[in-house]
């Protein structure tokens, strides 16, 4: 991955502007690579399928909380 001279300045800045520290355009090049590698392991977007075993999750895991909830309910 590559990043233009206007990316690593920007990074510079916002570096600055957030931590408070000057950083090279080499350091600014290498963190500004590692964050993108690192987003772009974290961030998939998930596929329909995904998704709905997701929800299925969800709504199996409340359905079950709300059940327990009821069971130890205080009369």
């Amino acid at each position: 991955m590559v990043l233009s001279g206007d990316d690593i300045s920007k990074f510079q800045a916002l570096y600055r502007s957030e931590l408070g520290i000057e950083i090279s355009k080499e350091d600014a090049c290498e963190k500004g690579i590692k964050l993108l590698n690192l987003m772009s392991a974290v961030y998939k977007p998930m596929t329909e399928k995904e998704y709905q075993l997701i929800q299925k999750y969800r709504k199996d895991t409340f359905l079950l909380l709300k059940q327990n909830i009821k069971k130890y309910e205080i009369s």
